[in-house]
């Protein structure tokens, strides 16, 4: 009887280094959680609200939705957007995801149009398998 308490008091003694470390690795599971995911998710934040509290009328705009419109007027919580000539409406400032640019203006030195790098990438295969 006195041999099974020493082997139950021994493996005892060992859970209790283990749960130790395994205490270390919830805090640094969680430590990777909040860098990973939520530190992103804040900046993401942040910088949608500074997009939404500097944009001017006139500004083009892609809505939370998905609908790009020309900013017409702002008010306190609200912007009126024209998605059309002549058509307005009445959205939450919050609704607003980022200012894009007039698809009339020339992209910078530098940039690619969307799609372009793709076609030109399919020119260059069809190049190489032709000659």
């Amino acid at each position: 009887m006195g041999n099974e308490i020493l082997a139950a008091a021994s493996t005892t003694s060992k859970s209790g280094g283990g749960g130790y470390l395994f205490l270390v690795a919830i805090v640094v599971l969680f430590g990777l959680l909040y860098f990973v995911t939520i530190r992103p998710q804040r900046n993401r934040q942040r910088a949608a609200q500074q997009t939404q509290r500097t944009v001017e009328p006139g500004a083009r705009v892609r809505t939370t939705a998905g609908m790009y419109a020309t900013v017409v007027a702002l008010e306190d919580q609200d912007v009126i957007l024209e998605v059309a000539p002549g058509i307005e409406v009445r959205y939450l400032r919050r609704a607003i995801m980022d200012v894009v640019p007039d698809p009339g203006s020339e992209p910078e030195a530098g940039e690619a149009e969307p799609g372009q790098s793709e076609t030109l990438d399919e020119a260059e295969d069809d190049a190489a398998t032709s000659g």
